[in-house]
């Protein structure tokens, strides 16, 4: 066969030693747990020889109490003050009830047996959280109970054998507050108390410690690598090996090397530093820790402030034993109250921003909802996050970070950059319920046609524990590998506070070793930056990579009950931006009073107290706030602080109009006129304050600014009517509508001009109908598809309708329906004569039935609603959103399409056709649904959890249908707007114009509109006033669709400029004055308009963005300049006089 062949002289065994088995791959893999669990083997596992020494008790460890009073939280110097007294504590003892704080004082003196120890640490675990203070009150570092985060490092210094005196502060909550059984969908438990499980010192033996990550990561790799794949085979040998070298040592520690040393075959030889991080490698991977912590949920605000500290100063800790570590921080909110309660623990943070290891992040004053909030508390947001930034950091953010709200409204993009951020990142659409959100890494694109580059971690959580299976999951969940496979990989406990551990990076460390040495897991890197990782994103885009694209809304399949839950809060919210407006609108024209029309009031624009008014809506629209998702405490804090803001809201109002030289109505004095705060003229029928010699109703008409009224006697030829027809039939008419109310429904609404009838036959308006509300799991956050299958129309008391106003200015029905033997709604229809005055034509339109109602709400996981059936057939509706409108789907044709059964809209809700259309306006809601034809305003619901009173109580509201020619127009948009902004009190005879004490709650709805101004005031100069009050307007020539929608003073103006938060640094301040104005598009197409900026002696105009950072000049000419916009564009400018 080609040549002589050798003879063999293998070595190799020539006779068999005996039979050797294949191993039974699950049993030896299964195995793996014994070595590093406890149980019934753990005196002969690892844990064995974890620790060299440990000592409690006295005299190692002697421990007193004192217990604050009245579930207090009191600070270092209270709680050690001379007069308290400190009663003997030991393990075992109890502490409580729920919420309450007890400060220990710990003498600890370390044995000699163990003071030589290489690495000694207090063990301390109550189940709870708390927090390490030095004699002095410096704080330390936050502990975390249930073994999660219970170890102090002990200092060098305090191993003398000397005794050293420290303290423990004691909060009575778990991480996630004091829900029965750690189910955060039960309301808190008022009477837990905590044990005393563990206070001891440890002396820890670090190798074994260390043995202990590399098995748990080197088996994680036995465990989720594939079983066909060589490196899952590998993994589980050195597992095993290394539990039979431990075996044969009889778990001597003097194994622990040899035990290593086999680890590195899999893991390397580098896990021990951040050099394992060296080298040039492509990175897959890159993980950042951070700690989401909610400024509010299962927990108040009160402890919110002692969670950031007991979590930053951790890291701070990590920070300076993990050169690679990076840690990130949102919400400004949370910097503010670190700063003004723990200010050397802010001055630490500080230092580690300066190093760069610390690193703010977000832009935003709170990590907000982004549904709810309107336009211009989105603005806020941006705005005081990063001027808070900027003047402490000296630094704004260029990444919006939100991992955690329910949805992600169209216009965020758009304002982002508006706010100079061009990058987003968030997460939780990876919690939708129905379809799967199909893009990781893409470009979002606003109404407007902004975009922003987004990535969405692939390992779909915030809080990743940094296991083996997080950084794989990183790249087998990763959705746009076409055009980019890397991503970020966000770590750290979360929620309740707390942020990486340093087992998560020793994990990571080992991770890396795995992709070095043996591959298959992606490459993880730590020891970059947030921004670092989105640059090289927009490197690659500008390097020809096209991202996908998403246009619109980023719309949760979830959590679609919080645009209902807590109606008192949101109405709060809805009523303090529009206080907000109206001061801010008056007091920008009182302060430049004097430089317009000369004088010498003296007035100063309010800017600290409404930067109060800002932060305090802003932090009341946290994300589970303004949703609705938290236990009943957060809600007696939100109450209090709008009640505050109202408070303040009126004070800084009367100053301003007292500037402006207007007097009560009941003054006397000068003629009686109105202040009309909204964009637009307007023309319409009031009821008028009880005045002597004066009417019950007034003709408001005029312009922007300021409306004169002129007080209605007698009929006019545009009366409105209401007669009973016959019994329980009741018909109201004005010169546009006839409306006929059959038994409390309405059963026709007529449309004169148009001759349409808007009632289909058979069917009834004004429905209330109440749904089965059982989602599946999260009460106060969810409403499930299948509640529709539950609709329960509720029927009005028959014979109960009565007339309350009979004209000829006004006209309305009073409807009584019965919910349950426990709660009834009542109902007020209003129809109002049409205003004849020539300002009639350019004002809003008026719409053709208001609806106020007061409902008594005790129901048990019930979904209250108010439908109207429309004729009209359409794929589509329009809801308003900020800045602009949104279309969705009115059928069911695909998943996408039925997953936005319930959705959010603010001011108005439209369903049309091309020739018609109708509108349903609203003064405080947010849910909305149209199914077909139908229209439903969500009204109240009923959850039980985690708030077991929430929206129990009486409940006030109004909401209007406005039919219109056409599809939906600006029309809708202005009527909307003056909807929201009436002059007079709301309600006829006054209902819910007074505060209310809701069951269960304290004042739970506070202020049912006395938050609505009182703007019908007395003034000697009207005329000359009205022109510097209407000064800033568009011209009539503008595009309907271009709305005024804010006016303001610049920030730093050197008469308005102030430290922004308490900043140690101040802003520069910008010499002279000038005014801010914002405007937008509001129906999507592009159009021009004209600024009217009056007598103001405008001397230069210029474009800027939302953080008045000037950009553009604008050509000012005849008192005005032109503006384009594009469709949805939101625009700013400064108006410097």
């Amino acid at each position: 066969m080609g040549g002589e062949q050798a003879r063999s002289s293998s070595d190799y065994p020539k006779l068999a030693a005996g039979p050797v088995g294949k191993q039974i791959h699950n049993i030896y893999k299964d195995r793996l747990q014994m070595f590093t669990s406890s149980g019934q083997y753990e005196s002969q596992s690892l844990l064995s020889i974890m620790y060299e020494g440990r000592a409690s008790g006295s005299p190692a460890l002697k421990l007193s109490v004192w217990d604050a009073p009245n579930l207090s939280r009191p600070t270092f110097k209270e709680a050690t003050a001379s007069s308290n007294t400190y009663r003997p504590a030991k393990i075992g003892d109890s502490f409580g009830p729920s919420w309450s704080t007890h400060w220990f004082k710990v003498q600890m003196t370390v044995p000699a047996d163990i003071k030589n120890k290489e690495h000694l640490e207090l063990h301390w675990d109550a189940s709870n959280e708390g927090m390490v203070w030095t004699k002095d009150g410096e704080p330390l570092q936050g502990l975390t109970g249930n073994g999660e985060r219970p170890e102090w490092v002990i200092p060098k210094a305090m191993r003398d054998g000397k005794e050293h005196t420290f303290y423990i502060e004691m909060a009575c909550n778990g991480m996630f507050g004091n829900a029965p059984g750690g189910d955060p969908n039960e309301p808190p438990s008022p009477d837990k108390y905590f044990m005393l499980q563990q206070a001891e010192i440890v002396a820890v033996n670090l190798e074994a410690r260390a043995l202990f990550i590399d098995f748990w990561l080197i088996g994680d790799a036995a465990r989720e690598f594939p079983e066909d794949s060589w490196e899952e085979h590998e993994a589980l040998q050195v597992c095993n090996k290394i539990m039979d070298v431990f075996i044969a040592e009889n778990g001597d520690p003097k194994c622990l090397a040899a035990c290593r040393k086999l680890a590195t075959k899999y893991i390397g030889s580098k896990v021990d530093s951040a050099k394992i991080y060296d080298g040039d490698q492509e990175v897959l991977v890159q993980a950042v820790g951070n700690c989401h912590i909610d400024t509010c949920w299962l927990w108040p605000w009160a402890e919110t402030k002692r969670k950031i500290a007991r979590s930053w100063l951790n890291q701070c800790d990590l920070l300076e034993r993990y050169p690679e570590h990076r840690f990130v921080a949102s919400q400004a909110q949370q910097f503010k109250w670190l700063k003004m309660y723990y200010p050397s623990a802010y001055d630490r943070v500080k230092e580690k921003v300066k190093k760069g290891t610390f690193q703010p992040i977000g832009g935003s004053w709170v990590e907000h909802d982004t549904n709810m909030p309107s336009g211009e508390s989105l603005v806020r947001q941006f705005l005081y996050g990063q001027r808070f930034f900027e003047s402490h950091f000296g630094e704004r953010s260029t990444t919006f970070w939100l991992p955690d709200t329910f949805g992600y409204s169209s216009q965020l993009p758009q304002l982002c950059r508006l706010a100079g951020m061009s990058r987003f990142f968030t997460q939780k659409l990876s919690w939708n319920n129905i379809n799967n959100f199909p893009h990781t890494t893409f470009n979002w694109v606003a109404l407007d046609g902004s975009q922003v580059i987004c990535h969405m971690a692939p390992a779909e959580t915030y809080t990743a524990d940094a296991h083996f299976g997080d950084v794989k999951r990183s790249i087998t969940q990763h959705k746009s590998m076409d055009q980019d496979a890397t991503s970020l990989l966000m770590f750290g406990k979360g929620d309740g506070g707390g942020g990486p551990t340093w087992q998560m990076i020793e994990k990571l460390r080992r991770c890396r070793g795995i992709s070095d040495n043996v591959g298959r897991l992606p490459r993880v890197k730590m020891g970059e930056s947030v921004d670092d990782f989105f640059a090289r994103l927009e490197k690659k885009a500008k390097d020809g990579t096209e991202f996908v694209t998403w246009y619109g809304e980023l719309y949760f399949e979830l959590h679609r009950g919080t645009y209902t839950t807590q109606a008192n809060n949101k109405r709060n919210n809805r009523r303090a931006e529009i206080l907000l407006h109206d001061i801010e609108y008056l007091a920008t024209l009182a302060s430049i009073k004097d430089t317009v029309m000369g004088g010498k009031s003296g007035y100063k624009y309010p800017k600290a107290d409404l930067d109060d008014m800002w932060e305090a809506v802003l932090l009341c629209q946290f994300h589970d706030c303004l949703p609705g998702s938290c236990i009943e405490m957060c809600y007696d804090d939100s109450d209090e602080l709008y009640q505050q803001v109202f408070h303040t809201g009126e004070t800084l109002l009367n100053t301003a109009l007292d500037t402006l030289g207007f007097q009560p109505a009941n003054s006397g004095n000068g003629s009686l006129v109105a202040i009309n705060t909204s964009p637009y003229p307007r023309s319409e029928i009031i009821k008028l304050p009880s005045l002597p010699n004066t009417p019950s109703f007034g003709l408001l008409s005029g312009s922007v600014g300021l409306s004169t009224i002129e007080p209605l006697k007698a009929a006019t030829s545009s009366s409105v009517t209401v007669k009973e027809t016959k019994s329980d039939v009741f018909e109201l008419s004005n010169a546009h509508y006839s409306a006929t109310i059959t038994s409390g429904l309405i059963t026709s609404l007529y449309d004169k001009r148009a001759n349409r009838e808007l009632v289909p036959e058979g069917k009834k308006g004004n429905q209330l109908v109440l749904y089965d509300d059982k989602p599946l799991y999260w009460q106060a956050w969810d409403v499930e598809v299948y509640h529709l299958h539950s609709r329960k129309p509720l029927h009005p008391t028959p014979g109960k309708t009565r007339i309350l106003e009979s004209g000829p200015h006004r006209a309305s029905l009073e409807i009584f329906t019965p919910i349950s033997s426990a709660s009834s709604i009542t109902t007020t229809v209003s129809m109002s004569a049409i205003p004849s005055s020539s300002s009639a034509t350019t004002s809003p339109p008026q719409p053709a039935l208001e609806f106020s109602w007061h409902a008594t709400w005790h129901e048990d996981k019930s979904f209250l609603k108010v439908e109207f059936p429309t004729p009209f057939h359409s794929t589509s509706a329009s809801f308003e959103t900020q800045y602009g409108l949104i279309t969705r789907p009115t059928h069911y044709n695909t998943s996408w399409d039925m997953a936005k059964f319930e959705v959010c809209a603010h001011r108005w809700a439209d369903l049309s056709e091309a020739t018609f259309g109708m509108s349903v306006l609203n003064d405080g809601k947010y849910g909305f649904a149209v199914q077909g034809s139908t229209m439903r305003l969500s009204l109240l619901r009923a959850p039980k959890a985690p708030d077991g009173h929430a929206d129990m109580g009486h409940h006030w509201g109004r909401y209007a249908v406005l039919p219109h020619e056409g599809p939906v127009d600006a029309a809708t948009v202005q009527a909307a707007r003056t909807f929201n902004n009436p002059v007079a009190a709301p309600f006829p005879n006054g209902i819910g114009t007074g505060s209310h004490k809701a069951d269960g709650r304290g004042v739970s709805s506070l202020f049912p509109y006395t938050s609505t101004p009182d703007l019908i005031r007395t003034h000697a100069s009207a005329k000359e006033l009205g022109k510097l009050l209407g000064a800033i307007h568009m011209a009539p020539s503008s595009a309907p669709s271009i709305v005024l929608d804010t006016i303001k003073r610049g920030e730093d103006d050197e008469d308005v400029s102030r430290e922004v938060s308490g900043a140690g640094t101040v802003l520069p301040p910008r010499k002279g004055q000038s005014v801010i104005i914002r405007l937008c598009e509001t129906v999507g197409g592009r159009c021009r308009g004209r600024v009217e900026t009056g007598g103001l002696g405008v001397k230069r105009a210029c474009r800027c963005n939302l953080l008045e950072d000037d950009e553009a000049e604008c050509e000012l000419r005849d008192g005005g300049f032109e503006v384009e916009v594009r469709a949805f564009e939101v625009v700013t400018f400064r108006l410097c006089l």
